[in-house]
């Protein structure tokens, strides 16, 4: 009887012990910046199948959740790459502009967004086949984007004078939004009614109301808001930056408000959610480990070391593992995140590390 490829994989790990978690049946993707390749990890086995090679630097990988496919973007060739999850090949390439910022999914999973630097402009690429469905001037340089849920807008931040637009992507037209600022992040509520901006410069949050295109409320921070990360629900907006080693914890729905800090490790940075149970992953590069915060609580309930320079981290679908991209040490630790439980030490284990590549930047999961 022939045995495939993700069986025989799965043997030394089933051997080892009755015990060990089964994993996650699927694949996680991983951009590797330096080392200019793609990195297909078997989340049951625990592996690395295969390393995909591409022709420029990679700095972000996305999943499509209606198609078998991955999207790796390359911002040095405004380039978006296709490969297939199910049998870990490229598919497709295509050119968004010639420098690339970001890209974003649609919620459907059957288009993408490309924010380039060059030409100033989004681009909307049809998946299925991959092909560039139209083209939106931007008003300057972009610094971030973000899409909303009901996928008719789209905020994008700017340098310039004006550092902030509401996009309409069915007009494609830009509407100015604010007075001013260093605007880094944006990012909409999940009913897309409210639209976020982070405001490097001033330590704030703005929140401006979309259909009247208003600001509706500055919210002060104790941090330069240089990471947002929501929870599973969007009722909890979690900020971290330069100013303090803390997350500051914001709700922003009804009467927007911040609802505490929390200190969390040393210059926290990434940060990533899972939603049962309700912890927050929080990334300490200087220190390379992992602080892990119970949202209910607002409460850190422990730390663990996960390598040299974590800067990406990301959840599995069922809530099992939460993966976190090391930099400087080339690799990918993995955490189950059973395993945590509030004690004395404050302390959880790592349960397996992976080498991935070369500087890995981003990580995308997908099951198969």
């Amino acid at each position: 009887m022939l045995l495939s490829r993700r069986a025989l994989l799965a043997l030394p790990l089933a051997a080892c012990s009755r015990k060990k978690a089964s994993g996650f049946p699927g694949y996680a993707f991983v951009a590797n910046e330096e080392g200019k390749a793609v990195a297909a990890v078997d989340l049951t086995a625990f592996a690395v199948v295969k390393h995909m090679r591409l022709d420029a630097a990679p700095s972000a990988v996305l999943v499509s959740a209606s198609r078998p496919a991955a999207y790796i973007l390359t911002p040095e060739t405004g380039s978006v790459h296709e490969i297939s999850t199910d049998h870990l090949t490229a598919t497709g390439q295509i050119m968004a502009g010639q420098k690339a910022l970001s890209m974003w999914m649609a919620a459907d999973g059957n288009a993408l967004y490309v924010v380039c630097r060059w030409p100033r402009q989004v681009t909307r690429i049809a998946c299925n086949p991959m092909r560039v469905e139209w083209k939106m001037p931007l008003p300057s340089e972009p610094v971030d984007f973000a899409l909303a849920a009901n996928g008719a807008l789209a905020a994008v931040s700017c340098t310039g004078p004006k550092p902030l637009f509401l996009l309409d992507l069915e007009s494609r037209s830009a509407h100015p939004l604010g007075a001013g600022g260093e605007i880094g992040a944006v990012r909409f509520l999940s009913n897309s009614r409210t639209l976020i901006a982070a405001d490097r410069g001033a330590r704030r949050l703005s929140l401006y109301d979309v259909a009247s295109r208003r600001l509706a409320t500055h919210l002060p921070l104790s941090v330069r808001p240089d990471h947002l990360c929501f929870n599973a629900d969007g009722g909890q907006l979690f900020v971290t930056g330069e100013g303090m080693d803390a997350v500051v914890v914001v709700y922003p729905y009804f009467t927007p408000q911040v609802a505490g800090t929390v200190l969390a490790g040393h210059s926290p940075g990434a940060m990533a959610a899972s939603a049962n149970p309700p912890y927050l992953f929080v990334a300490n590069p200087k220190a390379g480990d992992v602080s892990i915060l119970e949202m209910n609580s607002l409460k850190v309930i422990a730390s663990v070391p996960v390598g040299a320079d974590p800067g990406f981290i990301t959840v599995t679908p069922d809530d099992q593992y939460a993966l976190v991209l090391n930099r400087e040490s080339g690799d990918m630790a993995v955490v189950r995140i059973a395993a945590v439980t509030a004690n004395r030490t404050k302390s959880a284990p790592l349960f397996t590390m992976i080498p991935v590549g070369s500087r890995p930047v981003s990580v995308a999961v997908r099951a198969v």
